[in-house]
């Protein structure tokens, strides 16, 4: 099993020894998260774009004019409210969501590599068309493309990262996506800063164009990733999949191990349908899991500061210059928060980081959200002064520090590690399309829901923080140092989904009698 044996003492393991944890191995990873650069980028390129004038003037002009209080119609509140200037933010994760299960049979017959490299042409491809814009339409079309990328990348990349790490430091490997990302809205934000003082349309071409930049960067290390022995053997290459396992274990005695990855290739084939065998009974865990847990990502409302910080901060009474420099830090704040999960999460655990930054993240919403009620009320009409701002950012600042380590990497953690070889490519791309629909669904109504809802709208999301708190204590089994194709294990050992394990739909012995895909 190419996630790693395991020995520790949870119980879980094999009764062989890992490998040694090999350079190959680490900088492969590292490679292959670059992936997230992509979605990283884009997530934190928007905001900056739709609040430039430059921009707003050629596309949406009556944006603009909202702005200057010229339709007399706006508060604080509502100043960006506007459905064509959403869509030009979430149209990318519809897409995604889309491309998302294109992936899922790309990536089972041909590989998570092959996957990847068509993701990174495709955003290229988004990222060219963005910065030759000429009129909204092109505008749309190369988000979709960028959707396609992000699709594609975001279902392959933390799969190949699992299957590709040892068990012991499984989780830190596959962390290092969510950092990739997370350096990515760090990127945007600095471009951002500093596109909007250029002159004559530049500033935005740019903004958007450079997203060309993570593109070519993956594309390239696509040429020099290996597959996994996962998606080897499944194709059909018994040695070259054992030889491959070697190498990035560090040692020719990995029998057993593979003995447990070729039993999983063995049931992966005998899998008809993904998508039908993924609703049996006997995978309900993953099905609830890969289900909901990306659900409530989009619902802890880090969105709302990713897509929007730019836009949040000007609409909250931070003037142009301090609302960008305001996201530059949140983004900052991000990335270092990221390395603590990186740390951590094989030395706790994952529902130890689930918890913990659960309750920061409710706290803190709690407290922007009376603090922004306490200042503008319901009628959106007040202003910050500069030790109000400077709480409200610090605030903000500890909400993405929660986020970033708890929710942010595990959100893509879990549901790639949890799935039997036989549906992780579906569980991943349901975890993928769950993820993008709700993005899409965040990013096209934020801004309204922000008009209405007001202050009102951060209470709604710290209340959200609570229920998925609570899913995750009754549901989540910890998966710390647990082999990925020993993780069944942990499902008959759990109180509730213990039941599940080894039915069929009708409650019987699973049989196997099934065809390949």
């Amino acid at each position: 099993m190419a996630g790693g044996a395991f020995i520790g003492d949870s119980g879980h393991g094999g009764d062989y020894k890992e490998g040694r944890v090999t350079a190959f191995v680490v900088i492969t990873c590292i490679v292959a998260a670059m992936g997230g650069l992509l979605f990283g980028y884009d997530i934190g390129i928007s905001g900056g774009v739709t609040s430039m004038e430059d921009f707003l003037r050629r596309f949406f002009p009556d944006v603009l004019r909202q702005m200057r209080k010229q339709t007399g119609r706006e508060t604080e509140y509502c100043k960006y409210d506007n459905e064509l200037l959403t869509l030009f933010t979430s149209s990318l994760y519809l897409a995604a969501l889309f491309a998302s299960f294109l992936a899922s049979t790309i990536t089972r017959r041909f590989g998570r590599k092959v996957s990847m490299t068509i993701g990174s042409l495709t955003f290229l491809a988004g990222a060219l068309l963005n910065g030759f814009a000429i009129n909204l339409e092109m505008l749309i079309i190369g988000r979709l493309f960028l959707g396609v990328g992000v699709g594609f990348t975001n279902q392959s990349v933390p799969l190949y990262l699992s299957e590709m790490a040892p068990a012991k430091i499984r989780g830190a490997l596959n962390n290092f996506f969510q950092l990739a990302i997370t350096i990515g809205i760090l990127a945007a934000n600095l471009v951002n800063y500093a596109t909007p003082k250029l002159k004559n349309g530049i500033g935005w071409r740019l903004s958007l164009g450079l997203a060309g930049v993570p593109a070519v960067m993956m594309l390239f290390g696509c040429l020099f990733l290996p597959d996994t022995p996962n998606s080897i053997l499944v194709r059909g290459k018994k040695e070259k999949a054992k030889e491959m396992l070697q190498k990035i274990r560090g040692t020719m005695e990995v029998e057993h191990e593979f003995n447990d990855l070729c039993n999983a290739s063995e049931s992966a084939k005998r899998v008809k349908h993904q998508f039908t065998n993924i609703m049996q009974a006997r995978y309900r865990p993953q099905l609830t899991l890969c289900t909901f847990i990306p659900f409530f990502q989009q619902l802890t409302g880090i969105n709302v500061i990713m897509f929007y910080a730019h836009v949040l901060f000007k609409t909250i009474g931070f003037g142009s210059d301090a609302s960008l420099i305001s996201a530059v830090i949140t983004g900052l704040v991000n990335v270092l928060s990221t390395v603590v999960s990186i740390y951590s999460v094989d030395r706790f655990g994952r529902r130890v980081l689930f918890f913990a930054g659960g309750i920061q993240m409710m706290l803190t919403q709690v407290a922007v959200g009376s603090m922004i009620g306490w200042r503008f009320g319901l009628n959106g009409e007040g202003t910050l002064s500069k030790i109000d701002a400077d709480i409200i950012l610090a605030l903000i600042c500890l909400y993405v520090a929660g986020f970033a380590w708890s929710w942010g990497p595990l959100g893509w953690l879990v549901p790639s590690e949890i799935c039997p070889l036989e549906i992780r490519s579906a569980g991943q791309s349901l975890n993928v399309s769950v993820n993008m629909f709700f993005t899409f669904f965040i990013g096209q109504f934020f801004l309204t829901m922000l008009c209405h809802m007001k202050f009102g709208l951060f209470f709604f999301f710290a209340v959200m923080v609570v229920i998925m708190t609570i899913f995750i204590y009754l549901l989540l089994p910890e998966t710390k140092g647990v082999p990925i194709e020993e993780m069944e294990k942990v499902w008959k050992e759990h109180r509730y989904w213990g039941k599940y394990s080894h039915n069929d739909d009708d409650g019987n012995d699973v049989d196997d009698d099934a065809h390949v895909f």
